[in-house]
């Protein structure tokens, strides 16, 4: 039987991870950290990138330049191969990355089609739950994940934490509602952001 991942979120935005801590606290299988990504290592390491795979913003061009161009080029040609070239949101793939040892594998789980603003949106909620649900199918067994859409997408931080949280209790420990009312509540509850919009 496959096993869910071990979950690493790690993030520089000290507000983000103030809202992981604080949505997360009671589960301590998940590890919070703020810092560097490359501070972690796993068997996977999470792009959220576009659905296109263009890796030229945000931390996506992070993880190119410090994985080099060929990512990128591998990451296109997985996506043009099983997505006729577009990967959409709320669906994952996994890359090998081969000889790397910190970061055998690359999720790639979009959280926009193309770079824009994804606040106010479940970009983030579906980008995380696709990522849970691929680690799982393919045996992944850790991973270490940014915050989704809180950097190009500029994404509420808070939002962002509600939705990882959610995605997290629902496909992990299989809390997702059933009835429609329960689930419009939820819905309602992860858009929600008490920060003041700039």
């Amino acid at each position: 039987m496959k096993r869910y991942p071990k979950v690493y979120l790690r993030d520089i935005n000290g507000a983000l991870v103030g809202y992981w801590k604080k949505y997360f606290h009671s589960l301590s299988e998940v590890e919070i950290s703020q810092g560097d990504i490359f501070g972690i290592q796993a068997q996977a390491i999470v792009s959220p990138a576009n659905s296109f795979g263009l890796m030229g913003g945000g931390i996506d061009l992070i993880y190119r330049d410090r994985f080099g161009v060929e990512v990128e080029k591998l990451v296109q040609k997985n996506i043009n191969i099983h997505y006729y070239g577009e990967l959409p949101v709320g669906q994952a793939l996994s890359v090998p990355m081969v000889g790397n040892l910190d970061y055998p594998n690359l999720i790639v789980a979009p959280t926009m089609r193309l770079p824009m603003s994804i606040d106010n949106t479940l970009n983030p909620y579906l980008a995380f739950r696709a990522v849970l649900l691929r680690a799982k199918d393919t045996g992944i067994e850790s991973l270490v994940c940014p915050g989704l859409g809180t950097g190009v997408g500029k994404a509420c931080p808070e939002m962002v934490a509600r939705q990882m949280f959610v995605a997290y209790l629902n496909v992990v420990l299989q809390r997702s509602p059933i009835k429609p009312e329960h689930i419009s509540k939820q819905m309602n509850w992860m858009l929600r952001c008490s920060q003041a919009k700039v």
